[in-house]
């Protein structure tokens, strides 16, 4: 299909990583709605496409999502710790993070008020001694992947906070055993990637992040939460 070999607006087929070589074909889907049963969508949208050997990428938010760990910011009741505390985060374009009252009030219900304190005095040690990342190192990656209501995310998501998967390599390995192909779950957005699932703890991390460090997925309304992943053969 043409469009499966169309790389979104602005962004790369092809990207080498070391001496190999990778295409990265997104693939659009309908916008997932929570308890979609996610190997329907694989077998629906990505199976026709699939070789020998391709790897399937999945965004988290649509692994979140059919979890029903996505929510309506109607429905959040946000304490006056997290306005304080989300008042105090930085304001990134590339997404809300934890800079809402909404997402803040998931991160401390989803790891609890001591840890996410805990992280916030490893982040200003951090600051003093010039290491980054340590907020979330304390807190836990599924804290990372916590993301709140964007203009440009897709209705009805754009008036949503979600929290990051559960069990995200679980989730892998159960979608490689019925799709028959490795399955990696990222969270990515134009800032870096991290790999939340990989159906293989042999699939090197760095590697997997490298081969989407451009985010082929795009960050707005492409709609592709699906990327088929093919080496190279030269």
């Amino acid at each position: 299909m043409e469009n499966l070999l169309t790389p979104n607006l602005g962004k790369q087929l092809n990207i080498t990583v070391g001496e190999t070589t990778y295409s990265r074909y997104p693939i659009k889907t309908h916008v997932v709605k929570i308890d979609e049963d996610l190997i329907k969508i694989l077998e629906q949208y990505a199976s026709p496409h699939l070789n020998d050997g391709d790897i399937i990428f999945m965004s988290e938010k649509i692994v979140a999502i059919s979890q029903g760990r996505s929510f309506p910011i109607a429905d959040i009741k946000p304490s006056k710790l997290a306005i304080y505390l989300s008042e105090r985060v930085h304001k990134s374009p590339y997404g809300i993070g934890l800079g809402s009252p909404w997402t803040m009030q998931l991160a401390l219900k989803e790891a609890g008020h001591i840890r996410i304190f805990l992280a916030i005095i490893a982040h200003f040690i951090g600051k003093i001694v010039g290491i980054k990342g340590a907020f979330y190192y304390v807190a836990g990656r599924k804290i990372a992947a916590i993301d709140g209501p964007c203009d440009y995310t897709l209705p009805p998501y754009n008036k949503y906070a979600k929290l990051g998967p559960e069990k995200p390599n679980k989730v892998a390995r159960e979608l490689k055993e019925k799709i028959g192909h490795e399955v990696v779950i990222i969270d990515a957005n134009d800032l870096g990637v991290n790999i939340l699932g990989r159906s293989n703890k042999k699939m090197s991390k760095g590697i997997l992040a490298a081969i989407f460090k451009d985010n082929p997925l795009g960050q707005t309304n492409e709609q592709t939460p699906l990327c088929i992943v093919r080496k190279i053969i030269n």
